[in-house]
Parts: structure tokens; sequence; C-alpha cells
């Protein structure tokens, strides 16, 4: 099961005794136990029913004896173990309950940024016997497709051009992104769209002066547009540091170094998905292969450790970190 048919079931009331959240991607974990402690009981409920630990501080006997006790004045209680992961030496303690839980007990294990060794006894008993989910990163290329998903579920639309916009500055953390979403949705009106000019007023990322238009101009070797961005961001350094955009830089040129040196240049979605892109911005990247012949692409990369060194003090004595900006696009666009 993933994550929206886990939430779904819990919405509807389809509970099961034990939930076994594992995974890297600590949104959809946080998604599903925020939801059976805020929501599974009522308020006057809770104040016996409901009962956290934290997997560092916690005795598995204790939390057992807990799990195994009746509700009161309730039909059900919700046991929620924070931090799971801290207890993987002493999880074989829970098989008897994993095999023979307690019906009226909703127990959730919430194990963060690892999963189970599936070799080992002990995970088999979970994966038969809870709602097993692991929750995998979401993919670079993959991002863009999700954000347009929960703009729907806030009734707005986007394009895909502003949702990459925003996958590429707000990157792959989700509670991040949400947050900006739920922001959004508050101040537009159902319906309405998270345009370019709305980006740049309620979430301070320029329509015009941003990384992604960096990119255009690199990629269709707009040299004007370029050096005009970098001039942008030379006055805006804090929003604008350097790192990140050379960090930004080495991934899109990474990225368009496999798409000159693929062997899957006739499936564009096989392409696609070697590069860790959208789809959708496929054919940009196509235009840099080429713009920049494969002796030229193994040449920036280069420049891009050079100045990632110099932005450190290595063989820099002077120069800010604009003008290396600008020395860097001198030599990439020549």
């Amino acid at each position: 099961m993933n994550h929206q048919e886990i939430l779904s079931d819990l919405k509807q009331k389809k509970l099961q005794p034990i939930y076994f959240l594992e995974g890297e991607e600590t949104y959809f974990i946080d998604k599903i136990s925020d939801y059976i402690e805020d929501h599974l009981l009522e308020d006057h409920e809770k104040d016996f029913n409901h009962t956290i630990f934290y997997g560092k501080d916690s005795d598995p006997n204790q939390i057992i004896e807990t799990c195994k006790r009746f509700p009161m004045m309730s039909d059900k209680q919700v046991v929620i173990v924070k931090e799971a992961q801290h207890l993987i030496k002493v999880l074989d303690q829970f098989e008897n309950y994993f095999k023979q839980p307690q019906p009226s007990t909703i127990l959730v294990f919430c194990y963060k940024y690892k999963t189970l060794d599936k070799r080992k006894a002990i995970s088999k008993v979970i994966a038969k016997n809870s709602v097993y989910f692991t929750a995998s990163k979401i993919k670079d290329y993959q991002l863009s497709a999700w954000i347009e998903n929960q703009v729907k579920s806030h009734q707005l639309r986007i394009e895909g051009r502003n949702a990459s916009l925003l996958a590429e500055y707000l990157g792959n953390d989700l509670s991040k992104i949400e947050n900006e979403l739920a922001k959004l949705a508050m101040i537009l009106k159902p319906g309405g769209e998270i345009s370019s000019h709305a980006i740049e007023e309620h979430i301070g990322i320029s329509k015009d002066f941003n990384v992604f238009e960096l990119q255009n101009a690199i990629s269709s070797k707009n040299h004007e547009a370029a050096y005009k961005i970098a001039h942008y961001f030379g006055k805006n350094e804090k929003a604008h540091p350097f790192v990140l955009t050379l960090g930004f830089l080495f991934s899109y040129f990474s990225k368009v170094s496999v798409v000159a040196f693929s062997k899957n240049k006739g499936n564009d979605n096989a392409l696609a998905k070697e590069a860790g892109i959208s789809p959708y911005f496929l054919k940009d990247y196509k235009l840099a292969a080429r713009h920049y012949s494969p002796t030229k692409l193994v040449k920036i990369v280069k420049y891009m450790k050079e100045y990632d060194l110099k932005s450190k003090g290595v063989n820099n004595t002077s120069a800010s970190h604009n003008d290396l900006l600008k020395e860097l696009l001198f030599k990439i666009l020549n």
C-alpha cells in the first residue's frame, strides 16, 4: 500500500492493530502517524487512551504492557512509538505481540531514516502482521509531478514550468514544499493558479532572475541573459549564495552529460528517467547537449570543481563570489 491508500483507509475507519512505517522519506511517515494521532480519537478520549513513546528512552516491555491494556471510556486506544529506529536491537522482543496484537489498540511504529533487514525473522513477522509501509525518497525527476498533484489537492492549478521552478528552488524537502503550497492555498481562491507572479510575491522566487532562468540562458547560450542574471545574483547574494548556484549548475550539467552520452536517445521516457529529469523539460537538456560537445561538458565539470575550491579560498585571494560566478559563466559559454 502507498501512503495515500493507507490514509484513505484510515479516513474510512478501516483500522488495523499495527502500522509499521519505515524509510527515508519522513514526510509520508509523519502524514500517516499525524493523522492517526489527530483523528482516531475524540478529544475527550485522548486523556486515557493516547500514549506516545520515544524509542531511545523506552523499554519494550513498557510499550507492550501499554498496548495490552484495555481502553477507558473508548472502544480503542492509540500508542505511537516515535524514533522507533532506536529499538532495532530489541525489536525481537515485540514478536509475540506482533503475532497476537490487542484488537482495541492501534500501535504505530515510526521507524525513520532506515528500513528493516528483510532477511531477519522479525522483519517477516512484521511484514505479515502489520500495515507495513516503506517511505522512499521521491526521485528528482518525479518531484515536479508530485508538486502538481499536491497543488490539485489544494484545488489550485500550476503550469509544469512553475512546478519545476518550485522543485529546483525548494529541493526534495516535501514538508517545506507542502508548507509553501498550504500558504498559497490560504491566499489564492479555489481554482486559482500558482503563477510565476504568485511564486515571486509569496515565496520570494523571482520569475525573471532565478537559477531556472540561468539554466535556460546557458542552455541556449544566451550570453546577455546569463550575465544579467549573474549580476542580479551578485546584488542579492543572501538570496542567491554562490555555493547553491554552483551546486545547481553542477547538477544541471551532470544531467546534460547523461543526455549527451546516453544510449537511450531514441526513447524520451527512458532518457528522462536515466538523467533524473522531468520528461516535460527533456527538450531543454537536449538543446544544451547540442550546444555543448562531450569534450566541452567534461571541461565544464572540471570548471565546477575548480570554482568550488576557489569559493573556499583555494588559489583565490580577492575575487568575490559574484566575480567567480561571472568567470565561470565566461568559461562555460565560450
